[in-house]
């Protein structure tokens, strides 16, 4: 009884989550496709597409993680080994594809950081080594 509910409930309840993913991935690839047009019309630096990057890697980063969300859930109503291990191979690529996008999401808010108080160094006298 209780295992036929939680059944019905997964099947419910994983495409809606799925569906949350995909339009945040969808958004993000919109508004990343508008703002890197935006960019190399107005003639702005790297600094504008880096940041551009950067918001469009937090939309794909949460929409990975709407997707594994509901590929818990699935695994967990899943009638075979072979389906789990299918999910658990997915499951795998989207965290690694997650750590490389935070990575490099923390690379870019570092060098945005250095390039932020590297002009009130250089009033200092100091100089940007490398």
């Amino acid at each position: 009884m209780i295992e036929q509910l939680l059944t019905e409930l997964t099947e419910q309840v994983v495409p809606v989550i799925d569906l949350i993913a995909l339009i945040f991935i969808v958004f993000g690839a919109a508004e990343a496709c508008v703002n890197v047009v935006r960019a190399r019309f107005s003639q702005n630096d790297e600094e504008t597409l880096r940041a551009v990057w950067m918001q469009f890697s937090r939309w794909l980063v949460a929409g990975l993680t709407f997707q594994l969300a509901a590929d818990i859930i699935e695994t967990s109503t899943a009638p075979s080994w072979d389906e789990i291990g299918q999910l658990a191979a997915v499951a795998v690529i989207r965290t690694f594809l997650d750590f490389f996008l935070a990575r490099d999401q923390s690379e870019i808010r570092e060098r945005q950081d250095i390039d932020a108080v590297l002009p009130r160094a250089r009033e200092h006298g100091f100089q940007r080594l490398g």
